[in-house]
């Protein structure tokens, strides 16, 4: 049984698992839009969505604290390249928005093995 066991598989290992993550994401916030599997797309939606909110919020802040968030968001994405990006270009554009940075459109299935293709972008208001 599954009780209580949070987050997508994707049929890999661990580490697998988390550097899929770390480069879709990576490659979502250089792009602004990626097209993906519906699962991989389901996976890395929030993380994307609470960083741009740490970058929002950090604009506010103190000195320390937007350090400390730069920091953290380093630490799950390990790019300064793609941070600078995130606090200094994404961010601001979101900063009248409360949530809903990211739009999934279904492409249908793709013709290998049928998967379930999306594409996921940021959405421009």
């Amino acid at each position: 049984m599954r009780h209580s066991v949070a987050g997508y598989k994707l049929g890999r290992t661990k580490s697998a698992r988390i550097a899929l993550r770390r480069n879709l994401i990576k490659q979502f916030f250089t792009h602004e839009r990626i097209q993906t599997t519906k699962a991989k797309a389901a996976a890395i939606r929030g993380d994307a969505e609470r960083l741009i909110t740490l970058a929002k919020s950090s604009a506010d802040a103190s000195a320390e604290q937007k350090v400390h968030a730069r920091r953290l968001a380093v630490s799950k994405l390990g790019d300064d390249q793609v941070i600078k990006r995130l606090f200094d270009e994404i961010a601001p554009r979101f900063a009248s928005r409360n949530g809903g940075y990211t739009r999934v459109t279904k492409l249908g299935p793709r013709l290998g093995d049928a998967a379930e293709m999306v594409v996921l972008e940021l959405v421009e208001e």
